[in-house]
Parts: C-alpha cells; sequence; structure tokens
C-alpha cells in the first residue's frame, strides 16, 4: 500500500505537535481532526500547505502565527524539508527537498501497478448496484453511462481497500415482463410460418426478440401457437428473460463490465421478503392502511378510492406517503425494492446505487426506508444513491437518429463497435455524472487536446514511442541516475506523485470522474515537459550526445507511463503503446 507525501507529512506535523506538548507550548490533548495538508492553491507558495496554527491557535491560547513559527522551528529541522514558512495569518507552506521527489520516483518503480492502492477502504464490504435495466431488450446508450460510472467506482473502491459486491437486480417480475412474454409470443407465431402483421401497440417492437422466436419454436413446435395464454405464459417469460439476460450480459461485456451477483425480483418475492419488510414496518407504526389523494389533474370520475398499505414516506420529507402494494395486491416497485435493499444490506457494510437522474424523486423515501429497517435489524448501514445524468447522442453536432434494428434506440453494442471500449468508457468519465453530456462520434475519436481520451492515451504512446526510440540507439532507463534530473523533470514528478492522494479523495468522494479528470492533466503536464524539446533541444528526453542524462529522463518517462497506467486501469481503459 502507498502512504501519500501527503499521509507522510501530516505524521510529520503530527509528530511536532506531540513535540510541542512535551513541551508545554501548547496543552496536552488537543483535538487534531481538524488539521489538514494538501497543495497550496498556489503552486508558487511551496509543495505542501497546513492549516495546523490556524485550527489549533484558540483552543490552545496561542496566537495563529506564534504557533505557526514554532512548528516550522521544528518542520525546518527535518531533512525533507528544503523549507518551512509562515504565510498570511498562520498558514504553513513547506518546500519538499528534491530528494522527497527522487525518491517518489523509486516508490513508482517498486510499486508498479500497485503505486496509489490504499488502505483506507480498512476492507469494509461495498455493495455497488449499477445497471439493473430492464430485461426486456438489448442495452441502450441510456445505460451507458451509469454502467460506465458504477463499474469504474468498484474498481476505485477495491483498488483503495474495500471489498465490493459488484450487483445487478433483474426485475424479472411486473407487468413489463409479461408484456415481453406476449412479445416473444408473437415472434414464436412468426417463426411458425403465421403472419403477424404490425406489431401491435404496447408490445416490444424490436428485431432482438426475433432469434428468441425461433428458438421457442425449435424447441416447442406448434403446441403453443393457439394455445391460451396462461398455458404459456410463465414459461415464455422465463425463456424470455433469460435470453434477454444472456444479450444484456453480452453487452455488458463489450464494455469489460461483469457483476458478480445477479439478484432476481422475482425470487425475492417468492420468498417472502417483502412481506417481512413490511411486517417489521407495521410494528414500527411506518406502514399503515389508508387511500390516497385524488391524483391532480384528474377528473374524480377517473379515479376509485382505493385503501392501500401505505409507508410514511411524509415523516422522512416526502410530499405524500407511498404505496408498497397495488390495489390487486401485487407489490410495487417501491415496495419490493426496499425488501431488495434489505437483502443487499444483509452482506454489506455500505450500500451504494446507481440511478437515472429520472429517479431521483424516488431517493429520499427509498433511503428512508431502508434506513428504518436496517436499524430495525440491529445494522443501520451508510446508503447512497448516484444519480447519473443521460447522453445525448449527437454525430457531427446533430442528434443520431434511432437504430432500426433496436425499434427504439441506439444500442450500446453498435456504439462500442464503432469507437471502441476505451473511448466510451473514458469519455463517459470525462464530466460529473451529475452533469448533462453530448456523446459527439467524431468529436469523440478526434485526434486533439479537446479529446481527453485521445489527449491522455497519446501521452503514454508518446512515452512507449519514446523508450522504443532510445532502445534502438542502445539507452536504456537508469534509476541509479536520477540526481542528474532537474527542475523541471521534478515538477513533473510532483504531479505524478498526486496519484495515491487522488485516489484516496476520489474513493472517499465516491467520484470515479476525479480520476479522469486528474489523468488528463498529469498528460498535460508531460506533453508540456516534452513540448520544451521543441524550443530548446538539450530540453529533449533523448540526447544521443548524453545517454546518461538520456537515462534518467528515460526512467522519470516510464513512471509517468506507470501512472497513466494505474488510473486508466481505475478507469477500465487500456493504455495503448501507440497511436
Amino acid at each position: 500500500m502507498t502512504q501519500t507525501l501527503y499521509a507522510a507529512f501530516a505524521a510529520k506535523i503530527d509528530a511536532a505537535l506531540t513535540a510541542l506538548e512535551q513541551q508545554e507550548t501548547i496543552p496536552q490533548g488537543l483535538s487534531r481532526g481538524a488539521v489538514s495538508v494538501e497543495p497550496p492553491r498556489d503552486a508558487t507558495h511551496g509543495d505542501l500547505a497546513t492549516n495546523a496554527a490556524m485550527v489549533l491557535a484558540k483552543p490552545a491560547g496561542s496566537k495563529p502565527r506564534d504557533l505557526a513559527d514554532a512548528i516550522v522551528a521544528l518542520l525546518n529541522a527535518d531533512p525533507m524539508v528544503a523549507g518551512a514558512e509562515v504565510a498570511g495569518p498562520g498558514f504553513i507552506n513547506l518546500r519538499l527537498a528534491d530528494t522527497v521527489w527522487r525518491d517518489e520516483l523509486a516508490a513508482i518503480a517498486t510499486l508498479g501497478a500497485d503505486y496509489g492502492r490504499s488502505a483506507v477502504g480498512a476492507g469494509r464490504v461495498v455493495n455497488i448496484e449499477y445497471v439493473s435495466a430492464n430485461p426486456t431488450g438489448p442495452m441502450h446508450m441510456g445505460h451507458c453511462r451509469g454502467a460506465v460510472v458504477g463499474d469504474a467506482l468498484a474498481a476505485l473502491l477495491e483498488y483503495a481497500g474495500n471489498q465490493v459486491v459488484r450487483e445487478y437486480y433483474v426485475n424479472d417480475a411486473g407487468a413489463q415482463v409479461q408484456v415481453l412474454a406476449r412479445s416473444a409470443h408473437l415472434r414464436y407465431r412468426e417463426a411458425l410460418g403465421q403472419d403477424i402483421g404490425e406489431i401491435p401497440a404496447g408490445l416490444y417492437p424490436g428485431d432482438y426478440l426475433v432469434p428468441v422466436g425461433q428458438a421457442l419454436a425449435a424447441e416447442y413446435g406448434d403446441a403453443y401457437a393457439d394455445a391460451p395464454e396462461a398455458d404459456w405464459i410463465d414459461l415464455f417469460r422465463t425463456r424470455t428473460v433469460t435470453a434477454m439476460m444472456d444479450m444484456i450480459r453480452a453487452d455488458l461485456a463489450l464494455l469489460g463490465i461483469n457483476h458478480a451477483v445477479f439478484s432476481s425480483e422475482a425470487v425475492l418475492q417468492e420468498q417472502g421478503k417483502p412481506a417481512a419488510a413490511e411486517a417489521w414496518l407495521r410494528s414500527h407504526d411506518l406502514v399503515y392502511d389508508g387511500i390516497l389523494e385524488a391524483p391532480k389533474g384528474k377528473a374524480l370520475e377517473d379515479w376509485e378510492a382505493v385503501e392501500l398499505p401505505l409507508f410514511r414516506s411524509t415523516k422522512f420529507g416526502d410530499d405524500q406517503d407511498r404505496p408498497i402494494r397495488k390495489s390487486d395486491g401485487n407489490w410495487t416497485y417501491f415496495g419490493a425494492d426496499l425488501a431488495y435493499h434489505m437483502q443487499k444490506a444483509e452482506g454489506a457494510d455500505e450500500l451504494i446505487d446507481i440511478w437515472g437522474a429520472d429517479h431521483a424523486g424516488t431517493v429520499k423515501r427509498i433511503k428512508a426506508a431502508v434506513a428504518a429497517l436496517s436499524e430495525g435489524q440491529g445494522k443501520p448501514i451508510p446508503f447512497d444513491v448516484k444519480l447519473v445524468q443521460m447522453v445525448q447522442l449527437l454525430r457531427g453536432g446533430e442528434p443520431v437518429k434511432m437504430s432500426k434494428r433496436a425499434g427504439t434506440f441506439v444500442t450500446l453494442a453498435d456504439v462500442v463497435r464503432e469507437v471502441g471500449k476505451d473511448v466510451v468508457r473514458f469519455t463517459m468519465l470525462t464530466r460529473k455524472p451529475e452533469a448533462q453530456m453530448d456523446f459527439d462520434f467524431a468529436k469523440v475519436v478526434e485526434a486533439s487536446k479537446d479529446n481527453p481520451v485521445f489527449y491522455v492515451q497519446y501521452a503514454h504512446a508518446r512515452i512507449r514511442s519514446t523508450l522504443r526510440k532510445a532502445e534502438a540507439e542502445g539507452i536504456l532507463p537508469a534509476g541509479d541516475l536520477v540526481d542528474l534530473l532537474g527542475t523541471d523533470e521534478l515538477n513533473l514528478v510532483k504531479f505524478a506523485a498526486q496519484f495515491p492522494r487522488e485516489v484516496e479523495a476520489a474513493a472517499k468522494a465516491r467520484e470515479p470522474h476525479r480520476i479522469a479528470f486528474y489523468l488528463y492533466d498529469l498528460a498535460a503536464a508531460f506533453h508540456a515537459f516534452w513540448n520544451m524539446g521543441n524550443d530548446d533541444p538539450q530540453k529533449r528526453i533523448i540526447l544521443i550526445q548524453n545517454p546518461e542524462l538520456t537515462a534518467a529522463r528515460l526512467f522519470l518517462a516510464v513512471q509517468i507511463g506507470q501512472v497513466i497506467r494505474n488510473g486508466l486501469a481505475l478507469l477500465g481503459v487500456e493504455a495503448v503503446e501507440e497511436l
């Protein structure tokens, strides 16, 4: 595991504060929880900054600058500190010795793929449910962004020391899968040679059900062609859902996504878990039988007052209480969903759901219900919902027409096959998930600085190309020559050294897009370093006339490439060797 430079220097500042306690400069036992070590806002001020004196001065009965002076005196005695000084009302800025950055290069080389890996998660089990698209057809681009965000978050949390369960909730109970079964029966009749005409409104029209109908016809012949629906509906539902889930798994695999757990809503209900959840909620007066208000905008003759079991969601800030069962006795989506979350909670320390932004209205009530149920089970656990905005597909700035093959949407498989898995994944993480996103087929494959996917991949490819050219000249990277590296090179190391801290910060915030942002900035720093050689030939990485300096710069380039690979791996993106 990598201890970040920030953690290492936080420990040094903590030791300095302990020394001041022993000197009776400050009282013993002061809380240090608010003490932070961060990059200064202005890089010209130094390498690290701490607010220790600012947050401890008042409880210590001291002036911030006086306390800062005492801390600085101790820090300046550390050989890893080139200089510590007080700024403003009492902030402390630190400049680190060059040996710190050279040692960091060696650490990257030693740790390799583990550089940046952290134990901050402390082995906590985090269940992340993502995608969970209804099993009624192939994946489309409306599912893509949440799938990538969830998968990248899972990888990030694992890298940060958590145990992660990747889960998919199969909504195989309810009206939509009944419609799916009827749609498959229509295609089954078509496969038997019947003229089915136009697909009736309300059924799924996509051609993706044609092979399902053909498979059913091959297996059952005409046994169910004219049979009553009751004879085939359950069979066709089960077979078709299975076929759709096989298709969905294959589509997700194109994106490099593989869930460990697939949970069935139908099985959940068969096991009586929603009923058990309802019983507990009733026993705590969180569910009662009542009548909902008439929907706004409807004439009273179109609405019938029906008594339903209602969850007291208004107790948790909702605008009305919500039914957990329908008038026919079947579970509402909300009723089944709260029981499903309790099932997930049985094997996890934390729950995270990745939902589309169109589900925003249900977040508060499901979080309230889960909090109540988990507390009742004696294991209250954190539960968070990440909302992901939809993606608008464009081609040259114009909206993309719908896929004729799919019937109603652009399929994920079509997009991945056109631009590639890596382009899709990285692009989905170039904006915060709650922000709107345009996916322009022309721009995402553009070879320019304005295309983050290309820009980061190009940095890695440029490094690999440089190494191949140097090897052809008989020069290899050499870590024992890093003392030859100067200010420009060490500034690049400083940027790479932020990666472990970025991992921990992104993991704590549950925001994998931070890694994509960091990689773009690191790539920009490397490209800027490279471009110095265009203006000054002596700053080029390869100097045939100076093989030792070349070897040292190659070693630096190798480690920058390693950090880029580590970051891309968290995003599920391969680092290319050439472009």
